[in-house]
């Protein structure tokens, strides 16, 4: 990895993040609205740490979304009344921020 890389991350990585955000954005409003929430919510309740999770989870809502739209059918009826259940379900297999947190607090309350 070059310096370069480690300052301001893979550029593969941040070109497939804009691909995701493009695909977003092409969402009917519903859609969009709902995908930015969703996304909102997973950084603020601690989302996953590492970037293949990031790639999955997201590019997972983006096709379920895209499918749904295309089906005429409304976003609680592919993520449930509880849509951030639906966001946890996504995330309990991830390393996630929460968790990240949780180890440095123990670590540092360990090494007292």
């Amino acid at each position: 990895m070059s310096i370069f890389e480690k300052i301001i991350g893979s550029l593969d990585d941040k070109r497939e993040w804009k691909a995701m955000e493009a695909r977003a954005k092409a969402l009917p409003s519903e859609y969009r609205n709902a995908y930015k929430a969703i996304q909102k919510y997973m950084w603020t309740a601690g989302g996953p740490t590492e970037w293949k999770d990031v790639s999955r989870i997201f590019n997972g809502i983006i096709d379920l979304f895209e499918e749904g739209a295309a089906e005429g059918k409304k976003v609680t009826d592919l993520t449930g009344k509880d849509v951030a259940a639906f966001c946890d379900e996504l995330v309990k297999d991830s390393k996630t921020w929460k968790d990240k947190y949780r180890t440095k607090l123990n670590d540092s309350i360990d090494r007292g």
